[in-house]
C-alpha cells in the first residue's frame, strides 16, 4: 500500500520524556494536523532529571507528564523502564527498538544522532541505527514478525560538530506549529519549569503563575530556536531563505542505513519542508 492511500505512521524514539517535543515537536504537530498517526517513545524512565524529587517518585511524574503531552496533540506517548542516565546501546535496548518498529510498522522513524552531549541520546541513536537493517531479518527477535522493508529513518536536530556536523537533508520552518509545541512542552512541568531552569542557573526567573510561566517558556523556546537559525544560517541561505526571516526551525538528517525516500515521499513525511525552488 502506498503511503498516500492511508494515514502515515510516525514513530519517535527520544531518550527522555520531552526530547521528542524539543527536537521534533513541529513535525509531530504537523503530522497530527494532517490526520496521521504518531507514537512517541521515551526509551528511559526519566528518573534522573531533577534536583529535588527522588528518582522513584520522579518516574511516575514524568510518565504522567508524557501522557499529557501526547494527549495535547492526540499522540500516544509511552515511557519505557530503562534507567535514565545509565542507558547503553545494549542488545536488550536494540531488541526493544526492533520489536517496537515491527509492531508499529512506521513509515518514518525519528531519533537522536549517535553524536550528542548526552550519553542516553547517543545510546538511543546508536541502537536505532543498529536496528535499521535487522527489522527485516526474521531470525532476529523472531517472536515479532519481521518487516518486508525498512521505514525511512531520520535523526532529529542537534548543534554538535564533532566528529561530524548533522547533514540538513530536511529543513522545516515550524512557526505555524510552535503554539502547540509549547502546549506539549508545558506538560513537562518538572522539566521546563524546574529541572532545566535549575540546571541552567535561572530557576529564580521562573514565575509561579501559569500565564506568566507560559510567557517565560515562550521566551525560552524563542532563544532555543534563534540559536538553531544562527547555526544553520548557511543552509537557510542555500534554500533561498534569509536566516533572520525564519524564527522556528527543525532540521533532519536521513539515515543511509534505512529506506531511501524519493522526493514525493519526502514531501509526505516532512510536509512543508523548505526547498531551493519552493
Amino acid at each position: 500500500m502506498e503511503a498516500s492511500d492511508r494515514p502515515l505512521r510516525v514513530l519517535v524514539f527520544g531518550a527522555h520524556p520531552d526530547d521528542a517535543e524539543l527536537f521534533a515537536g513541529g513535525l509531530i504537530v504537523r503530522q497530527r494536523r494532517a490526520g496521521n498517526v504518531v507514537k512517541i517513545v521515551s526509551v528511559t524512565d526519566g528518573r534522573s532529571g531533577h534536583h529535588r524529587v527522588p528518582p522513584e517518585e520522579l518516574v511516575a511524574i514524568r510518565r504522567a507528564e508524557a501522557v499529557r503531552a501526547g494527549a495535547a496533540v492526540g499522540a500516544e506517548y509511552v515511557t519505557w523502564d530503562f534507567p535514565d542516565g545509565a542507558l547503553l546501546p545494549t542488545l536488550d535496548v536494540r531488541c526493544a527498538i526492533i520489536r517496537e518498529i515491527r509492531q508499529f510498522s512506521p513509515d518514518l522513524v525519528l531519533t537522536h544522532r549517535p553524536f550528542d552531549y548526552h550519553p542516553d541520546h547517543r545510546a538511543v541513536g546508536t541502537a536505532v541505527q543498529d536496528a535499521c537493517y535487522l527489522v527485516t531479518v526474521p531470525h532476529v527477535c523472531p517472536e515479532v514478525p519481521s518487516l518486508a522493508r525498512d521505514p525511512v529513518v531520520a535523526s532529529m536536530v542537534d548543534l554538535f560538530t564533532r566528529p561530524v556536523r548533522i547533514q540538513p537533508d530536511v529543513v522545516m520552518d515550524v512557526a505555524a506549529e510552535i503554539d502547540q509545541v509549547l502546549s506539549m512542552l508545558a506538560c513537562h512541568q518538572s522539566q521546563v519549569f524546574e529541572w532545566l531552569p535549575y540546571h541552567d542557573g535561572v530557576i529564580d526567573s521562573v514565575p509561579p503563575e501559569p500565564v506568566e510561566r507560559r510567557k517565560w517558556l515562550r521566551r525560552w523556546i524563542d532563544e532555543f530556536h534563534r540559536t538553531r537559525c544562527r547555526f544553520f544560517a548557511k543552509d537557510l541561505r542555500a534554500l533561498g531563505r534569509a536566516p533572520e526571516a525564519v524564527q522556528y526551525l527543525e532540521v533532519y538528517e536521513l539515515s543511509e542505513y534505512a529506506a531511501q525516500p524519493d522526493e514525493e515521499m519526502l514531501d509526505c513525511l516532512f510536509p512543508g519542508r523548505l526547498s531551493a525552488g519552493g
